[in-house]
């Protein structure tokens, strides 16, 4: 098999692991590449944003996790790429499209060791070889021994690590052949500890993902790790990935959960990261966040409009004199409606947000918990 085939079935399998980038602004969106390769978009060190390019070393993998298409058995064309071939592919997309990184990871094919050594490979011959300084994301692969984590944070500007559910329970019913405890919590704290300000790899960034509903985990659960996750370990940022139905085995309680509603995966991973973006931006704590007698956000409502409809206590807010904290618990209102008030109230006292440039639906739902005198 050539190298441009190879990268077109690897680049595309690489598009079930979302820890590098996604998000909700057009400009955050993935996008295809010449060749139909996945190009992920990236926040520069600068603050602008550039694109990656992503793919797996090998798509061919022991492991038997139920809900990933590439688990050892599943019926795929399975080949890898040498980390000559990497580099090269890497180069020449920094060439022709500008790509600001690379992105890499990989199914397990002998030991995790094993296959986090050709990760390293082709990192250390892009850093060495071809003195490449800019961005390497690195996938540390479940099972990695502590030398290969470390090994993987001396060449990489970031590294992640999938923790999959929020819990050994819940990570029993997708996989017989790893240990929640061994193979996935001991290298995020491994990752942790080495990355941790005054270390000297605290520059690289950990990142980690949750997928949504292949197992039988609730929102509550796996808004308690990420607390976990953001406060005690200090990863930079957590991603959610739904399960996609037809791709794991008939048994994980997933596949039976949609069958019975097939969007509902795809509404919990969006809710999901609403709260994600609570905890970063919006001084929300988990334990501010409210659930369902099923342990689960709901669907139909935003996160902060459900927490605001259960404080009515706290509301209108008054858009004249309110902080900018305050302004931020406002439902409709984010961190650029809110710069915005605070900025057009410096000159005048406001009577609606469209004095401050803020029109639309999302508009009208904060006007009704604002009040201007």
């Amino acid at each position: 098999m050539d190298t441009q085939r190879k990268l077109e079935i690897l680049a595309q399998d690489a598009q079930y692991d979302l820890a590098c980038a996604c998000g909700t602004r057009d400009d955050e969106h993935r996008r295809r590449g010449v060749g139909g390769k996945w190009l992920y978009p990236v926040t520069l060190p600068s603050g602008g944003r550039s694109l990656l390019l992503k793919t797996l070393v090998s798509n061919a993998c022991t492991n038997d996790c139920k809900y990933c298409p590439l688990r050892r058995g599943s019926n795929v064309e399975r080949c890898s790429m040498s980390a000559d071939e990497i580099a090269n592919i890497f180069l020449e997309y920094r060439r022709t499209e500008n790509v600001f990184g690379l992105f890499l990871t990989s199914g397990v094919t002998g030991t995790p060791d094993q296959s986090m050594q050709r990760l390293l490979d082709a990192t250390k011959l892009l850093r060495k070889k071809h003195q490449f300084r800019g961005y390497i994301h690195l996938k540390i692969l479940p099972g990695a021994s502590d030398a290969a984590v470390e090994e993987a944070l001396t060449y990489a500007s970031a590294v992640s690590l999938n923790i999959e559910t929020p819990g050994r329970q819940h990570f029993a019913k997708l996989s017989e052949c790893k240990d929640y405890d061994r193979d996935i919590i001991r290298p995020l704290r491994l990752m942790s500890r080495l990355t941790a300000k005054g270390q000297p790899r605290a520059g690289v960034k950990c990142t980690t993902q949750f997928v949504v509903g292949a197992s039988d985990e609730t929102d509550a659960e796996i808004v308690k790790y990420m607390g976990g996750l953001y406060d005690r370990l200090k990863f930079e940022r957590i991603y959610f990935s739904a399960y996609q139905p037809g791709l794991g085995t008939p048994d994980i309680p997933g596949e039976r959960a949609v069958l019975a509603a097939p969007d509902a995966l795809l509404r919990r991973e969006h809710r999901l990261y609403q709260v994600d973006f609570l905890l970063r931006k919006y001084g929300f704590s988990g334990r501010e966040l409210l659930f369902g007698n099923n342990g689960n956000l709901d669907l139909e409502r935003d996160p902060k409009e459900t927490w605001a409809r259960a404080h009515p206590e706290l509301f209108p807010v008054n858009a004249n004199k309110a902080g900018r904290a305050e302004l931020l618990r406002v439902p409709g209102l984010g961190l650029l409606g809110v710069a915005r008030i605070v900025e057009a109230r410096l000159h005048r006292t406001l009577r609606s947000l469209a004095e401050a440039g803020l029109n639309g639906r999302m508009m009208t739902k904060a006007e009704s918990y604002l009040v201007w005198s």
